[in-house]
């Protein structure tokens, strides 16, 4: 039995920057977790990733990644997103200050 669609975001790197980067209901990028669009339709899910990953221009890697509804937005479900919301973990600069 096939497993049930469970919501999700579409997640990326911005190509130039590097940074982790989140597609938003208007089809643009963010790097705010909370402005993403939470996708809660597999087939529409599938299809604004395709559009996502042409974007080569200014994009890298994009992926669907699990999310739940949180009180401000999309919030992980996984250590991983979790992590890459925070940024680098070398030292406390940029995002990891704001967490």
């Amino acid at each position: 039995m096939p497993k049930s669609f469970t919501p999700k975001v579409i997640t990326a790197n911005a190509l130039l920057e590097g940074d982790v980067i989140y597609l938003t209901k208007d089809d643009t990028w963010t790097r705010n977790l909370s402005e993403a669009v939470l996708l809660t339709d597999e087939a529409d899910a599938q299809v604004r990733l395709l559009q996502a990953e042409a974007q080569t221009g200014v994009v890298v890697g994009a992926y669907l990644a699990d999310m739940q509804d949180g009180p401000n937005g999309p919030e992980p479900v996984h250590f991983r997103e979790a992590f890459r919301r925070k940024g680098p973990s070398n030292y406390a600069h940029g995002k990891q200050e704001q967490f």
